[in-house]
């Protein structure tokens, strides 16, 4: 299916996708998210590939389930899903891009004026 890409396994472009869903606040704390059915109908996949990527968001606490109901966002899972990305976001770019400064030999000010002259060039541009 043209939505998903194979750079990771589709269950996890699921639960990004749902993710992204609360990030953006299209459904907010103790919303009902679809159902799996209704997910497995749309994006055309396994209810096993919905489930799994579903059941990774009960486990990091920003879903939870009402028996008999569906799954409902949790109460400050935008906030929780704000801290993860803040932490992913350290450890992908900011922790490499330090790495790659030292050997470098930049100082924190040559780090801080490279990203100045990125964003005002970006700025121009735009």
């Amino acid at each position: 299916m043209s939505q998903f890409h194979d750079k990771k396994p589709i269950f996890l472009q699921i639960k990004e996708k749902i993710e992204d869903q609360i990030f953006k606040e299209q459904i907010k704390e103790h919303e009902q998210i679809p159902s799996t059915t209704q997910m497995v109908h749309f994006y055309k996949v396994n209810h096993i590939t919905v489930s799994k990527g579903i059941n990774l968001l009960v486990e990091d606490g920003i879903i939870y389930k009402k028996r008999g109901v569906g799954m409902f966002v949790a109460e400050g899972a935008k906030e929780k899903l704000v801290q993860n990305r803040k932490n992913e976001f350290a450890d992908n770019f900011v922790l490499p891009m330090i790495q790659e400064a030292e050997k470098l030999g930049l100082t924190e000010r040559d780090i801080t004026g490279i990203i100045q002259k990125l964003k005002e060039s970006d700025h121009h541009e735009s």
